[in-house]
């Protein structure tokens, strides 16, 4: 009873931070997609949250899961200054400890137009 209690305040606590962020003036840039691995205190502080709702509000396609190894992965798909802005903002939670950032090309997917947090 107390985890689920502790999972909804943390649910509440990083969705109210993700849509108190004041957004950019973005350059239209490119769109591109890249392979994202966050290594370090990633998992069970609402990292993947944070991302799904940060994608969402940017625009951008993809998916975030949590890796059996206690790292987190995504693949994102958006204008390179958005994504860039993404990780960004994730290296800075102080609830998680990003330790390193791994980000590969990858090839544009056509047929995405949502952002999918996996479970």
């Amino acid at each position: 009873m107390c985890t689920k209690f502790i999972k909804k305040l943390r649910h509440r606590y990083v969705v109210n931070q993700i849509n108190r962020i004041e957004l950019p003036e973005f350059e239209n840039t490119p769109l591109v997609r890249k392979s994202i691995v966050f290594t370090g205190r990633v998992q069970k502080v609402g990292l993947r949250l944070a991302t799904y709702k940060l994608a969402k509000r940017l625009g951008l396609t993809g998916w975030v899961r949590n890796r059996p190894d206690k790292r987190v992965e995504a693949e994102i798909q958006g204008e390179f200054e958005k994504i860039i802005f993404l990780v960004d903002y994730l290296k800075s939670i102080k609830r998680a400890k990003i330790k390193s950032v791994e980000i590969d090309d990858m090839l544009i997917s056509e047929n995405e137009h949502s952002f999918t947090l996996v479970k």
